[in-house]
């Protein structure tokens, strides 16, 4: 069995293609995971019950909910539902982002939780609303603690984004299966993209660490 990898180095203007569009959604989903994160978490740690019950539907909803049932729902029932027409590109990036939030929401509100209740405590003394000793006091702390575990969620966002090929959006996963189809190499085809994730992702895990072994330091 030949390894002939040049065939797919033939197509490397589609494979640099897929893997931008990889990286654009990648980028786009993590902001409004982290964005909807953020405020879902505040949700969980607010003193009325209500709007903790809120926030932790929302995280349990999107955190049990397969991806791909997510995706395909979105694009295929949520138009139905709301009667408009939703593209495949806003389809990926709701779903990817919505799914992004439930994870998100637990590592902050981990974070959080993880700061001495003394802290709090004080800022309530000193007359700090909610939000003021969220801001200037328990989240500039906290952030430290979330980055290691917000970086590994990141790169589990990344490989999330393979799944869009089921919405035939063309990242590098499409890519690599319109390449295989026209070259009936798979095997070529398919190591080249493990490597080209493998490249992207050591870097950022082999970044977690390090900031895990600072924070334990």
């Amino acid at each position: 069995m030949n390894f002939d990898i040049s065939l797919v180095l033939a197509n490397w203007d589609l494979l640099a293609f897929g893997l931008l569009v990889t990286l654009k959604y990648t980028a786009y989903t993590c902001a409004i995971g982290l964005v909807i994160g953020l405020f879902v978490a505040l949700l969980q740690l607010t003193p009325w019950v209500p709007l903790r019950l809120l926030g932790r539907v929302w995280v349990e909803f999107f955190r049990n909910i397969p991806l791909l049932v997510l995706l395909l729902w979105t694009y295929y029932a949520l138009p139905i539902f709301l009667q408009i027409q939703i593209s495949k590109e806003v389809a990926g990036i709701l779903g990817l982002g919505f799914y992004a939030s439930g994870f998100y929401a637990e590592i902050l509100r981990a974070g959080v939780q993880s700061i001495d209740r003394g802290q709090t405590d004080a800022a309530v003394v000193l007359g700090m609303s909610y939000f003021q000793r969220m801001r200037r006091i328990i989240l500039p702390q906290a952030l430290r603690r979330m980055v290691p575990p917000l970086v590994g969620q990141t790169i589990m966002q990344l490989k999330n984004t393979t799944l869009l090929s089921v919405l035939t959006i063309p990242d590098l996963l499409y890519q690599a299966g319109y390449i295989s189809s026209t070259t009936y190499r798979p095997m070529e085809v398919y190591t080249v993209i493990g490597i080209l994730f493998i490249l992207i992702l050591f870097p950022l895990s082999a970044l977690s660490r390090r900031f895990e072994r600072r924070e334990a330091a």
